[in-house]
């Protein structure tokens, strides 16, 4: 929904911008620059709903600024379309800043997002002090250790074999390291 709201926005601040001008021409209008200005807030509308990054709002901005250029008059100065042009593009780059830092990060799993990771240690196997449980990654794990472990005891993951993982001391392994 908020891309739709800052597409309306868009267009808004585009389409306002041009027509503002006393000197456009509404009564014989050019129909080359009115199928300009129709695909120009087209492209626009389908970057605001489609993931390419600019691509086709870059050529929205260009067939519009075009269209407008071409329904004016030539009194109008050539630095206002520019400005135009600037200040459209300008709202794109805000737009793909904007979504870019919205978009997901990769999610890491597997082996990738587990070694490294410290967990407190949940509980022991009776008789064992060097194998139990930790809660990590909203699983439980079973847990092997070289030295002995307590209950609480913080511990990061050094390896994983099958459902196994194989752990130090949380303070032991940054020491190590």
């Amino acid at each position: 929904m908020n891309t739709r709201c800052c597409a309306v926005a868009l267009l808004l601040a585009l389409s306002g911008s041009a027509f503002a001008a006393d000197t456009v021409v509404l009564l014989v209008p050019n129909p080359i620059g009115i199928w300009l200005i129709t695909f120009g807030i087209a492209f626009l509308i389908a970057e605001a709903a489609l993931p390419n990054y600019g691509v086709i709002g870059l050529g929205g901005i260009v067939m519009f600024v075009i269209g407008a250029v071409i329904l004016s008059n030539t009194e109008v100065p050539v630095p206002l379309m520019i400005g135009l042009g600037l200040v459209s593009a300008l709202l794109l780059i805000f737009l793909l800043i904007h979504a870019l830092k919205t978009r997901p990060r990769h999610t890491v799993s597997g082996d990738a997002g587990l070694i490294g990771s410290v967990a407190p240690v949940t509980s022991l196997r009776p008789g064992n002090a060097y194998s139990g449980w930790v809660h990590l990654q909203g699983e439980q794990w079973q847990i092997l250790s070289a030295t002995p472990l307590q209950p609480g005891q913080q511990v990061r993951v050094v390896a994983r074999k099958g459902l196994l993982l194989q752990v130090a001391a949380a303070d032991a392994a940054s020491a190590g390291e």
